[in-house]
Parts: C-alpha cells; sequence; structure tokens
C-alpha cells in the first residue's frame, strides 16, 4: 500500500491558441498550470484555493485526468495514470470526485 492515494509531480497544462497571427506567427500557447506538485493520503480532503483564473479547476481535471497533463505525471493509488487510455481510466473515476 503506497502512502499517498493521489498525487501530482511537476504537473503542467498548456492550451494552444487557435488563429494566427500576423505573418503566420503561431501564437504561444495558454499556460493554464505550470509545475503543480501536490498529493492527498486517504482519508484526507484536499482543498486548493485561489483567485479566479488561477488554475484551481484545470488542475482538479488533470488529477482526474479530464485534461490531459502536457507534462508532469499523475499517480493514483501507487499506479502512474498519465498515459492510461479512456478505458483503463473508467473503473478508476468511478472512485474519485472533483467538486468545482
Amino acid at each position: 500500500m503506497t502512502e499517498h492515494l493521489a498525487e501530482l509531480r511537476a504537473v503542467h497544462v498548456h492550451y494552444p491558441v487557435r488563429g494566427g497571427m500576423p505573418w503566420g506567427r503561431q501564437p504561444p500557447p495558454v499556460r493554464a498550470v505550470e509545475g503543480v506538485s501536490l498529493h492527498s493520503s486517504r482519508g484526507e480532503v484536499l482543498g486548493l484555493v485561489g483567485e479566479s483564473g488561477s488554475g484551481k479547476s484545470t488542475t482538479g481535471r488533470a488529477l482526474l485526468r479530464l485534461e490531459p497533463a502536457t507534462s508532469g505525471t499523475v499517480c493514483f493509488d501507487g499506479a502512474d495514470i498519465t498515459h492510461w487510455s479512456e478505458s483503463q481510466l473508467l473503473p478508476l473515476r468511478k472512485r474519485l470526485q472533483v467538486v468545482l
């Protein structure tokens, strides 16, 4: 059994910007979450508090793998779920909940 039930390690979530800039340049991505690391042990309740637009919901969605992490690691119950398929995630998601 692992010490941490849920864990994010140096997670980044970036969103590409659609559309172009003058002269065919691609705009830089929106950096919604930058290097977030956190963990929650069994029986704990974890709360994220911050200003509007600070990445709280995106961090929760990354933990549930509803948003793909651009980089970093998402672990649950000792397993690295960062690259699990949707079919692998389905039974796990029944055990997880984020209140936004």
